[in-house]
């Protein structure tokens, strides 16, 4: 009865669809429908505030008529998939991330004309940024918020131990104990990691005394960012699948499988200094907020942790950032999580639609959405893209947690975007993510793995995923 009923709906919602699509071909406004719901947007908090921004465009926009459209997260790929399917999907989608992107992936339009003939600005973004939203289709969409990663890490614990902080910018060296000066990468790390690693008599984990039964504090645990393609991300990004429809061939890349072979040693290996699933999910380790817990040194995740230390910081711990350090190819492979706005390529109003697109994710939109207009506050929490906005966050953030000393690792970030990203499209995304996570859990909970076979059987397991 729920499916007839919500196939009943969907074709009464497409039907409507149809009769909006007419309007505009008499000579009046163009409407364009931006659909909320794939990501981030449905609170009616949220709704209030994109619906003042409709409009205000609405105001300011006489040859387009801007629709909000909120559909609830929870059915929101179905409907979008329904209205796509009887050609009659919306025209802008968003905020929405990678993975909600993913669902859609060969839906999205390809930006460069309509950037080229409005002449958009693209000088007002890294470079890199506008890199993470090339696809083989060609610029499929725009920054708008990103969440650059870095190392997060416990001062007080480097002081205990004798040890030098993390560099705050890229290009510096590390300098260790004796002085001598060393590059900041995974190598260095780990070593800091170790040395960090204590256990419940004193012992760090170089110590041929230590006990690895009995550790009480953990040199490093990816608090949020412990899937393995996270892992690997740091570490080098290349796609991880080739072929063609019908005949896709998992290829997990080199540096993936070295990075995970690093992430299970730290585990499990003769000098730990990560914690295992077991004891990452234990309420003494903060039930999986790990580096909240105050027990691990350094953490690697993104700029929207910073939601989750509130707790952590009115205990009277501090944290300071630092940089992502260099991986084996000599290049930094960082991560940014991203949010933005796509237009459905079968739109019918292209250069309308992309002037909406402009709008949302520009000053006024910004201003709106992220920082907060006039007597609303921001819908989305979020790092914008636009440069000019960034401060205003910053000094927010620095309020929250006055103690940090320099947000410039998270600025510097944005120039070490995953391109592909880790959570980039392969083929049967969802099935494919989730089997990845179950090889995570299995390193995560169990020691004395053939690692290699392991890998091995990912392989051949995603190959049968993508080309189902």
């Amino acid at each position: 009865m729920k499916k007839q009923l919500f196939a009943l709906m969907a074709v009464v919602l497409v039907l409507s669809m149809a009769l909006t699509a007419c309007k505009g071909a008499g000579g009046g406004p163009v409407q364009i429908r931006w659909f909320v719901g794939l990501g981030t947007g449905t609170d009616p908090q949220q709704v209030e505030v994109e619906q003042a921004l409709v409009d205000e465009f609405n105001a300011t926009h006489d040859n387009i008529e801007l629709v909000l459209e909120v559909v609830p997260y929870d059915s929101a790929r179905d409907t979008l998939a329904t209205q796509i399917a009887a050609n009659q999907g919306p025209d802008v989608i968003g905020p929405v991330g990678w993975a909600g992107s993913n669902a859609f992936y060969g839906q999205w339009l390809e930006l460069t004309p309509y950037i080229q003939k409005s002449g958009f600005d693209l000088t007002a973004y890294d470079p890199a940024l506008i890199d993470m939203y090339q696809t083989e289709e060609g610029q499929v969409g725009l920054p708008f918020l990103v969440f650059p990663a870095a190392v997060f890490y416990i001062p007080q614990m480097f002081d205990e131990a004798g040890l030098n902080y993390p560099p705050a910018a890229y290009g510096e060296k590390y300098v260790m104990p004796d002085g001598t000066e060393v590059e900041w990468n995974w190598d260095t790390f780990t070593l800091v990691a170790r040395m960090l690693t204590i256990d419940a008599n004193g012992n760090n984990a170089l110590s041929p005394d230590f006990d690895r039964n009995q550790i009480v504090q953990y040199g490093f645990h990816p608090t949020w960012s412990g899937h393995p393609s996270y892992i690997g991300a740091f570490h080098g990004t290349p796609s991880y699948y080739t072929g063609e429809p019908g005949n896709y061939q998992a290829a997990i890349p080199d540096s993936w499988k070295e990075a995970w072979a690093w992430y299970y040693d730290g585990i499990w290996g003769d000098q730990p200094f990560i914690p295992n699933a077991s004891v990452a999910g234990s309420p003494e380790f903060g039930s999986g907020n790990t580096f909240a817990s105050g027990k691990i040194a350094m953490t690697v995740t993104m700029l929207w942790y910073t939601c989750c230390l509130g707790d952590f910081a009115a205990a009277g711990n501090e944290f300071q950032l630092g940089v992502i350090p260099v991986s084996a190819d000599g290049q930094v492979h960082s991560r940014v999580d991203a949010d933005t706005f796509r237009i459905w390529k079968g739109t019918q109003h292209p250069e309308e639609a992309f002037e909406v697109l402009a709008f949302l994710i520009g000053p006024v939109g910004t201003e709106y959405l992220v920082v907060g207009h006039g007597d609303l506050p921001a819908a989305y929490g979020g790092f914008p893209a636009l440069p000019d906005y960034q401060q205003p966050f910053l000094d927010a953030k620095s309020a929250q947690y006055p103690f940090v000393t320099s947000w410039d690792p998270i600025l510097a970030g944005l120039a070490y975007p995953d391109v592909p990203s880790a959570e980039g499209y392969m083929p049967n995304w969802n099935e494919g993510w989730a089997r990845i996570q179950t090889f995570g859990d299995l390193m995560g909970n169990t020691p004395d793995l053939d690692l290699q076979r392991e890998i091995e059987t990912l392989e051949a397991d995603l190959t049968a995923i993508f080309n189902r």
